[in-house]
């Protein structure tokens, strides 16, 4: 997986490093048992801090993407508690859908986004 960092967005950079290895997951790039690179690795191949990553590596662990093993690293180690994402998910999509209610996007359009990303993403 080939990890490319915006250094003109207004995206912090350890949340654009979390995204990708999520999108990663999803499009099967990376798969369970998988090893991410180390922090000082990562860090040196994409220009950024290695604290940045760690960062990122962090909020992936919170989230249940990956795990810390000391003889592996950083190991894609996705902890599948579906009531609990379910709940976090319904949270976040809350807000989105709030924004695109503000910004009078229809339901249909919504779904339609839906549908076209679940096909980006290649989901069965």
């Amino acid at each position: 997986m080939i990890v490319r960092i915006d250094f003109n967005s207004e995206e912090a950079f350890y949340i654009q490093l979390r995204n990708q290895i999520i999108f990663g997951i999803a499009n099967a790039e990376l798969r369970v048992g998988d090893n991410l690179p180390s922090v000082r690795e990562l860090a040196e191949d994409i220009g950024i801090n290695m604290h940045t990553v760690n960062k990122a590596y962090t909020m992936l662990k919170q989230e249940g993407y990956v795990k810390l093993d000391r003889r592996k690293g950083t190991v894609v180690a996705i902890n599948a508690d579906k009531f609990k994402a379910m709940e976090e998910l319904s949270c976040d999509l809350r807000v989105i859908l709030a924004k695109a209610i503000c910004k009078n996007i229809s339901c249909e359009e919504i779904h339609g986004l839906v549908n076209k990303i679940f096909d980006d993403f290649n989901v069965e």
